[in-house]
């Protein structure tokens, strides 16, 4: 797998240019946001890489340079894979970012990283075009959405659809509460319903919906 790395510390990007590379895959590190996207302004479109992996907070003001620059690049090559690393939850980034075709698209905490299974699955889903969000994430989101709808949720259904939000199918959540289908199933109706989200069979669907959502719920800080 071809994959180019954004990252402006030096142990990460070498850390995980090493990681990657003794997987198997080819690496390309950039230290800036600039940098990246001259480098895509001379690809052509069979030259493009498998995955895009960027911190949102990059040089020079250390803001969203990351985000803008992964966004803008999705404009020019729509479904480019591109899987977010971020040290906090922020909300207003995570929001701009599945604003639109949510395919192919991840955020996650760097804390990941240090799961190195879990980090290698969530390049595996994004490149092959799923979507990934990490729990924490949802957790937080969620935890800042009160009076939107989540606050009628049980913990179970919670628990639920955090994973739908990770685009987990029914078989998939099932599995991993160990529980039935059929439960899952019944979960999953109540939570959109509780959200007054129309229930749909199709996965991406489903995420597209649970983002929607999220996109719309009050922000109340933002990480630093």
């Amino acid at each position: 797998m071809r994959i180019v790395i954004t990252e402006d510390s030096v142990l990460l990007l070498d850390g995980l240019t090493r990681l990657l590379v003794a997987e198997g895959n080819t690496v390309t590190g950039y230290r800036s946001a600039d940098e990246l996207v001259a480098a895509f302004a001379h690809l052509g479109p069979h030259e493009l890489p498998d995955v895009l992996v960027t911190d949102v907070r990059m040089p020079p003001t250390h803001t969203d340079e990351g985000l803008r620059a992964a966004v803008h690049l999705r404009s020019l090559h729509p479904g480019l894979p591109v899987l977010v690393l971020s040290q906090y939850v922020e909300q207003r980034y995570a929001t701009e970012l599945f604003a639109g075709d949510v395919r192919a698209l991840g955020y996650v905490l760097k804390d990941r990283v240090a799961d190195v299974d879990d980090f290698l699955d969530a390049l595996d889903r994004v490149s092959g075009g799923g979507t990934v969000i990490d729990p924490e994430v949802v957790s937080q989101l969620l935890a800042r959405t009160r009076g939107t709808g989540v606050d009628r949720l049980t913990a179970r259904e919670r628990e639920v659809l955090g994973l739908m939000a990770e685009g987990r199918s029914n078989g998939a959540i099932a599995e991993m509460l160990v529980v039935g289908t059929a439960a899952v199933e019944k979960h999953v109706t109540s939570i959109l319903t509780k959200l007054d989200l129309a229930p749909d069979a199709d996965d991406h669907r489903r995420v597209l919906a649970v983002l929607r959502w999220l996109e719309h719920a009050p922000t109340r800080g933002e990480g630093s």
